[in-house]
């Protein structure tokens, strides 16, 4: 009797996709495997939203290469789901299909004004500056002497670093032509790093924030009456120590050190974004933590002068029809990844925008292993159905093979030490795929 083929479709081929793919495919041949994604171009945010100037991170691209290389893993780029097909038909296609979709929405801020021009989310802003071809069109408008960067994350790091560096600097990135263009050409003097709470609840890692401290160009300057004494020091965790030190030293430095000013600054709550069409500031109430850890108002404010606000406080999920969601947290509702019967989710998608790359693994694991104990093959048509439904609606879809092409095209049109330059056009990316 021939074993039935488990069919699996797998959309998003970001960190959470492969991970999830690699658990299924890597025991049984009889599981086969493809990963859906709406770009020609695999990798997710390894590609699109880890910072241009961390070459090192990306580097796990390569395992994810190795999960494409497995017969009975297919990637299919330049295939969105509500556009080229929907998720019924995929449902009717496949056993299983596992959401890995990420969250690519920002979270909205809440406050007047966050509507004018000039403030930018950071997913689109990090698109941006990462050739996302959903973002090239930004052309934010960076001829302003200060900059507001809302949020104490990585991510908000990442954008205050990226504007504060000069070409020098960024020459051994992948940071798009486009973007690279405005903001080494920009005026600005100013870079204000915010965050409601203090130093403790802050989110970036000693690592991100150090690389803040060696900027040739711009110094980092904090208050040091924002951060606690040392004596509180025997409280902290080994990541809050590594902060307050850098903090601590960042605290003796002067404004008049070097051209850029980066204000990191805690206890800031955004209130209002000023301005009449364009942004032009930002009011900020003064808070502080209480005991239980919750943030509260102390009622004094101040403006600062901002002409681009990035808010980088959070993403959310983009709903698809019929399938349940969480306002609140910004995902699909699920249980323990299962959103119903031959329907999953995994990494984002799954459990909001929280931890790191690496945290996907466990997760796509889990949810691989839910499939393989609950789901019987049942003849479905699988990867056929799917080339059925491509040939008849005459789709240019991209395989690894063609990713490839694309990949050697960008590393080939790279110049000096960068890795390479990132097309960002579709139409280009499928023609020399298809070349």
């Amino acid at each position: 009797m021939v074993k039935k083929t488990l069919w699996v479709a797998v959309i998003g081929a970001g960190p959470a996709g492969y991970y999830t793919a690699e658990a299924l495919s890597g025991g049984d041949d009889d599981v086969k495997v493809d990963i859906i994604d709406a770009l020609p171009t695999p990798y997710g945010l390894i590609r699109a939203g880890v910072a241009p100037d961390h070459q090192s991170i990306k580097n796990v691209a390569r395992r994810y290469e190795a999960t494409n290389v497995r017969d009975n893993v297919r990637f299919v780029g330049n295939l969105a789901l509500g556009r080229d097909l929907t998720l019924k038909e995929l449902m009717e296609l496949y056993d299983a299909v596992v959401l890995a979709t990420g969250a690519p929405k920002d979270r909205p801020l809440g406050i007047d004004g966050e509507d004018l021009k000039g403030v930018i989310g950071s997913a689109a802003f990090v698109g941006w500056y990462n050739s996302h071809p959903g973002f090239t069109d930004l052309n934010p408008d960076l001829n302003v002497p200060s900059v507001a960067v809302i949020g104490n994350g990585n991510v908000a790091v990442d954008v205050a670093r990226v504007l504060a560096k000069t070409a020098e600097e960024m020459e051994t990135s992948d940071l798009a032509d486009h973007a690279a263009e405005k903001i080494h050409s920009s005026p600005i003097k100013d870079i204000y790093l915010l965050g409601r709470r203090g130093p403790l609840e802050a989110s970036f890692t000693p690592k991100e924030l150090g690389e803040l401290a060696n900027l040739h160009n711009c110094v980092a300057l904090v208050d040091p009456e924002q951060l606690p004494s040392n004596w509180e020091d025997e409280t902290l965790t080994g990541a809050q120590k590594k902060n307050m030190t850098i903090l601590r030293s960042m605290s003796d430095n002067t404004p008049d050190m070097k051209p850029i000013r980066l204000h990191i600054a805690f206890y800031r709550r955004p209130m209002a974004i000023l301005g009449q069409e364009v942004a032009c500031g930002l009011r900020l109430e003064h808070t502080i933590v209480t005991v239980d850890g919750q943030c509260e108002g102390t009622g004094e404010s101040e403006v600062i002068p901002a002409g681009v606000i990035v808010p980088c406080i959070g993403y959310r999920t983009t709903p698809i029809q019929d399938v349940p969601y969480n306002e609140d947290r910004g995902h699909f509702d699920n249980v323990d990844g299962k959103i119903f019967d031959g329907l999953y989710c995994a990494g984002w998608a799954k459990r909001g925008p929280s931890g790191t790359i690496g945290t996907n693994k466990p997760d796509g694991q889990e949810i691989a292993q839910k499939i393989l104990s609950e789901v019987t093959p049942s003849g479905k048509k699988g990867r056929a159905g799917l080339d059925a439904i491509i040939k008849k609606r005459d789709l240019q879809i991209v395989t690894f093979q063609d990713w490839k092409k694309i990949d050697a095209a960008e590393q080939e049109a790279a110049e000096g030490p960068s890795p390479r330059a990132k097309i960002a056009d579709v139409e280009t990316m499928v023609r020399i795929a298809k070349s």
